[in-house]
């Protein structure tokens, strides 16, 4: 709109999509991926009430399910809370810790600053186990996570997984693997590299990223 000189107001926008039948539907279904009833160590709430103002400030964790004909697979992954980038991801038939870890070692690989970083989580036993909270502490990063079963303590990761699902199509029943796998992936680079965020100015996940990391680099 702004390459176009096409000044519309946010309201005005939504009644034009709504009208043209653009905007994403929203469905309501749900599959429960976190075991939460465990008798490993649950850490607490550490962002709550936090001002979040940089990236790598909180990451923040979560698994949502893909349904195939073959069967369903797990979407893993580690969001970054200020940017929304989406640093790491896993998708496997399995709700193992071990997807959980290469999730992690995914975004340890693009981690671009060394200052405290949070890992906010739900309290689902891959995130409380001793090899994933050991990989936190090998990093320098803290453990936090939601005190009760209530999605808004993890707002930010529910908001990403219904992104995915309701405008990137990831709800649909896939035929194979293999097509989820493929759709998964293109979803995220998309997500990452090309979808504006209202809440970023408009800006994509990537742009907020790097701009705020160049910007640092030069002090």
């Amino acid at each position: 709109m702004e390459k176009h000189q096409i000044k519309l107001g946010r309201d005005k926008f939504f009644a034009f999509m709504k009208k043209e039948g653009l905007l994403a539907h929203l469905r309501r279904k749900y599959t429960k991926t976190t075991f939460s009833h465990h008798w490993l160590k649950k850490h607490p709430n550490l962002i709550k009430g936090l001002n979040i103002t940089k990236p790598e400030q909180v990451w923040v964790a979560d698994i949502t399910y893909v349904k195939t004909m073959e069967g369903y697979c797990y979407l893993h992954l580690i969001t970054d809370a200020y940017s929304r980038q989406i640093m790491g991801y896993c998708f496997s038939d399995s709700l193992a810790t071990e997807c959980s870890l290469k999730a992690l070692s995914k975004a340890l690989s693009k981690r671009k600053f060394t200052s405290k970083l949070i890992h906010h989580s739900d309290r689902g036993i891959q995130y409380c186990s001793y090899a994933y909270i050991n990989m936190l502490a090998k990093n320098n990063i803290l453990a936090s996570m939601t005190e009760n079963s209530d999605p808004y303590e993890n707002a930010i990761a529910e908001r990403v997984n219904g992104i995915l699902k309701q405008e990137f199509y990831l709800d649909e029943d896939f035929n194979t693997k293999q097509t989820a796998t493929m759709a998964v992936d293109q979803a995220i680079n998309l997500y990452n590299y090309k979808r504006p965020h209202l809440k970023l100015n408009f800006k994509t996940p990537n742009q907020v990223h790097n701009l705020v990391s160049e910007a640092v680099n030069l002090f």
